[in-house]
């Protein structure tokens, strides 16, 4: 008999981001500020002293407490990671048994359920499509004591509404499902408000998710946090890989964060852009019909509902803009203000 794959492997479906070369990429959330010459050469001088020859700090020490430091948090319940990827992966695999149940909602970040299926986990789904997008928490508690899910994880604000919980419903959550590990992933909480990262000390099934790729605009580094109580920290530090965040990635980390004001400056431009872009496309629906609806964002991005969105997505590929598909929306990405501006005058000749 020949090899065969294990059954929650069959089905696997692979996260494909887009693929090419584009003039304007709006598709991945990241952000369109470059880092300036004088962080950049500091950061040059800080690689250029690393022992290559030496395995990193095993528990990014000084990076976390950076961290700590920049978001007004105990270093020593902070967890780096190689990316919030390889934390959600950790959470998924190391907090379930095999056969669990595992809430998520619909839609949210696809790898959510990507690795549940990956570790035999049973993905249970809320769909807050019925709900207008809006998260229902009672909905959400209700369906995770009857599924009896072991963990419960949701982006908030969510990837891809862009919409956000409000602090007191996401605490009620919390309180209301103290026996689940509740995780909230807070990759895009820079450009919004209601962030429960202060509070995971006094709630022992909270973990709180950070990310470098998007507001800190360092995606190509590949870093992120998770925020918890110490038993889940502990817990994380045991079943991590020895030395996942590598040398250069700490320094860059650690470079970064020694420049609070400019990180600030940077969500502030963030989102002064996807202000403005927001409200453009609000005006450019007044004058195509195409467009059904434009959703109120608190991220750094747009989501919009789109008639026909497919032929949309392909005609902008096809102009060397990229975005991403989701269905009856896209979601944008905002840009500087050209690339903006292309995108704009693109969707312009584009919809009707």
């Amino acid at each position: 008999m020949s090899y065969q794959l294990p059954e929650k492997l069959r089905n696997l479906v692979p996260y494909e981001p887009l693929s090419g070369e584009y003039k304007v990429r709006l598709d991945a959330n990241e952000s369109f500020i470059s880092l300036p010459p004088a962080i950049r050469a500091e950061l040059g001088d800080e690689l250029a002293r690393i022992y290559f020859r030496r395995y990193p700090d095993p528990n990014c020490t000084k990076l976390c407490e950076k961290f700590g430091e920049f978001f007004q948090v105990p270093s020593n319940l902070v967890v780096a990671g190689n990316g919030s990827d390889e934390l959600i992966g950790l959470l998924v695999s190391s907090f379930t048994e095999y056969g669990d149940a595992m809430l998520v909602v619909e839609p949210d970040f696809s790898m959510y359920g990507f690795y549940a299926q990956m570790c035999g986990l049973k993905v249970v789904s809320l769909d807050k499509r019925m709900n207008g997008l809006v998260l229902n928490g009672d909905a959400l508690v209700e369906a995770a004591k009857e599924s009896n899910a072991k963990l419960v994880i949701l982006s908030n604000p969510c990837n891809p509404t862009s919409l956000t919980v409000s602090r007191e419903e996401i605490i009620a959550i919390v309180q209301r499902l103290n026996d689940c590990l509740v995780v909230i992933d807070e990759a895009y909480m820079d450009f919004s408000k209601g962030s429960v990262m202060d509070l995971v000390e006094k709630y022992d099934n909270l973990v709180v998710l950070k990310t470098f790729s998007k507001a800190f605009g360092m995606a190509a580094i590949r870093l992120g946090f998770a925020i918890s109580n110490l038993t889940v920290v502990n817990a994380l530090k045991a079943v991590k890989s020895p030395y996942n965040v590598n040398t250069m990635t700490q320094v860059a980390g650690c470079v970064l964060l020694g420049h609070p004001d400019y990180l600030k400056e940077c969500i502030y431009i963030i989102k002064k852009s996807r202000d403005d872009l927001y409200e453009k496309l609000l005006l450019l629906k007044e004058k195509k019909t195409q467009i059904e609806e434009v959703i109120n964002t608190t991220a750094n991005f747009v989501y919009v509902k789109v008639y026909k969105a497919q032929d949309v997505f392909e005609q902008l590929k096809e102009k060397g803009i990229a975005i991403r598909f989701m269905g009856d929306y896209l979601r944008i990405t905002t840009g500087d203000s050209q690339e903006n501006g292309l995108l704009l005058e693109a969707l312009f000749k584009i919809l009707k």
